[in-house]
């Protein structure tokens, strides 16, 4: 979670994941740093293993990078996670910016009628246990997989597909009787 304390990274990490592999110069002007802070920043993520060097030849100047994987979700399980957990929220939620308000202006007006049918938003309360909590989270991940892994082969992939972005939190209440 340290690793991806920083809005530098996490843009970094989010243009490699949507973008594809890339160098420390073509990323800089996207996350806003000079090449050489990049190619830091890069470097950080590569020793926790969030990036690596991509097998896309360049010249013998040229580091081409990639993300390791396709995304991430972080818990609040390890010793200090929590307050990690929470400034790494706060950074990806700055460096995101208002993504469901900038896709209200900005995508919305331009949606055929059949993707704006199926975008839109839900809030559910359900009252579970801890051990059902954890098992709804696994049974989405397993349900969303074969979908994130498409991403690897897009010509795999049946035709009129689109890239769709699901947010999600899962935010339980504090206990009965805590201030």
């Amino acid at each position: 979670m340290r690793a991806l304390a920083h809005p530098v990274r996490v843009r970094l990490l989010t243009r490699l994941q949507l973008g594809g592999p890339s160098t420390a110069t073509r990323l800089a002007p996207e996350v806003g740093a000079s090449p050489s802070v990049t190619s830091w920043h890069l470097r950080h993520l590569a020793e926790h293993g969030l990036v690596r060097d991509a097998a896309t030849a360049g010249s013998g100047r040229e580091r081409w990078w990639e993300a390791s994987a396709r995304g991430f979700r972080f818990q609040r399980t390890s010793p200090g996670g929590t307050e990690a957990a929470r400034l790494l929220s706060r950074v990806i939620e700055e460096t995101e910016g208002d993504v469901v308000g900038d896709w209200h202006r900005e995508v919305e007006p331009r949606l055929d009628p059949e993707w704006l049918a199926v975008s839109g938003r839900s809030s559910t309360r359900v009252l579970v246990t801890v051990e059902e909590a954890q098992a709804f989270e696994a049974a989405v991940e397993q349900l969303l997989a074969p979908y994130v892994l498409r991403k690897d082969d897009p010509s795999s992939a049946p035709p009129g597909v689109r890239m769709v972005r699901l947010l999600r939190h899962t935010l339980p209440d504090a206990a009965p009787g805590d201030d």
